[in-house]
């Protein structure tokens, strides 16, 4: 019979432990690997807290992330809330201040170093030097004879009436102007191929809308919540010329501009502006198809309430070149803004270019030139708050483009402006 063997406790307890231990690890090693069987639990679509708030919105914007263009637009411009109105040409009182705070615009005196203009030099020194080069000095004698003519056909060969009351610019100057465009731009298109691309549009509409800032609703229904301050621009020039090819950056997309940007405080009620609930547009001034969608050159008419001798009557001469200022801050922005928007960016998804405008203002008698360069569209609250970049607006103080017309002939016919007006049609 055999004898029974008992095995030390120790022995037992050491051999027992090694095994849980090796389970322990395999157990671990399986849990890791394996796959949730379960969906991600979401906040509810429906609900009212904080989370179901912030996935409406990140799917809305997926959403409007894949979508083609026109559906972009369309989804972008859907909601019709209480906007604010911006008017390029305004009756407010230092203007540009507060349109360069809603526009993130930078404003440099002068132009672009491209234009060789230089406006610390004299300005005869600047009046001799021709434009970029590329026209002899034939094509510009020839130009400034159209421009002769032109001037003599509204003030001196036609006898008009008296023209209705604030309606003397658009009897008197608005002619002059068109003829003034028109003729430049066949006389030039010899030397610009672009110009022989382009269209040239009178009395277009130019709309944008975009978010800046935020507001807290001080009354109502919804009152206390905060929500985004929106804008609206509608803008009409004279005339603008479109190209198929944008035009080149004037500075890299990513520069550090010198000039700051004006930090308004206050409500844009204190400008004041007014808001109004109506349909949102952005429209370049041709339908989203043109392939001819890139701005060139805007030509803006001053209106009878703003010019100088009114606005000296009103003891308001401080105010003239501010108006000029604000008027091409507003409508460049717009414009550029609205053909960024035709090529796909918006303020989640900010441009990769720059977009590039330029602008002539004139009463008639003075032109005003200014640049615009547009490097960013994220203006609202959550894509502003780490975006260095600004946008861009140069521009030059008023040029008397002649003195009077005698005796059918034109006085003091100023070479500089004809200067910039070829360069500017000659940007390519």
């Amino acid at each position: 019979m055999a004898a029974c063997s008992r095995l030390p406790l120790h022995s037992l307890i050491h051999k027992h432990a090694h095994g849980c231990c090796r389970a322990v690890r395999v157990v671990h090693t399986n849990t890791a690997t394996q796959e949730p069987v379960y969906p991600p639990i979401l906040p509810s679509l429906t609900a009212k807290s904080k989370s179901s708030s912030g996935r409406r919105i990140a799917e809305h914007v997926e959403k409007i992330r894949a979508a083609d263009v026109h559906e972009k637009i369309d989804l972008l411009t859907r909601i019709q809330r209480k906007k604010y109105v911006l008017y390029p040409q305004t009756f407010a009182l230092n203007a540009d201040k507060w349109y360069q705070h809603f526009t993130k615009t930078a404003y440099l005196p002068g132009l672009p170093e491209k234009f060789l203009v230089d406006e610390i030099q004299d300005k005869t020194a600047a009046a001799n030097s021709n434009a970029y080069g590329s026209i002899d000095e034939s094509t510009f004698a020839d130009i400034r004879s159209y421009v002769c003519h032109s001037i003599l056909q509204e003030n001196w060969y036609m006898k008009k009436r008296r023209a209705f009351l604030q309606k003397e610019q658009e009897h008197q100057v608005s002619p002059f102007l068109r003829n003034l465009v028109s003729g430049l731009t066949h006389s030039l298109a010899k030397h610009n191929p672009l110009l022989q691309l382009s269209s040239l549009d009178f009395d277009p509409q130019v709309n944008f809308y975009w978010m800046r800032g935020q507001r807290t609703i001080p009354r109502g229904h919804r009152s206390g919540r905060v929500e985004p301050m929106r804008f609206q621009i509608d803008d009409k020039p004279h005339s603008q010329i479109r190209i198929p090819e944008p035009l080149p950056q004037f500075v890299p997309l990513e520069q550090v501009i010198s000039a700051e940007v004006p930090e308004i405080k206050l409500a844009p009620d204190r400008l004041p502006m007014f808001r109004r609930q109506y349909e949102n547009n952005i429209f370049t001034g041709a339908k989203l198809p043109d392939p001819v969608c890139h701005g060139h050159t805007q030509f803006h008419l001053v209106p009878d309430r703003y010019r100088r001798d009114k606005m000296a009557k009103r003891n308001l001469t401080d105010q003239v070149e501010v108006h000029l200022r604000a008027n091409s801050i507003a409508s460049l922005f717009a414009w550029t803004g609205a053909q960024a928007m035709y090529q796909g960016f918006w303020s989640r998804e900010d441009v990769t270019r720059p977009f590039v405008s330029q602008a002539v203002i004139t009463d008639g008698q003075y032109f005003s030139f200014f640049c615009y360069q547009l490097n960013t569209l994220a203006l609202s609250v959550e894509t502003d708050a780490e975006n260095p970049r600004k946008n861009v607006c140069w521009g030059t103080d008023s040029i008397r483009l002649f003195e009077e017309v005698k005796d059918g002939v034109v006085v003091g016919l100023n070479d500089r402006v004809l200067n910039l007006l070829v360069q500017f049609l000659l940007n390519n």
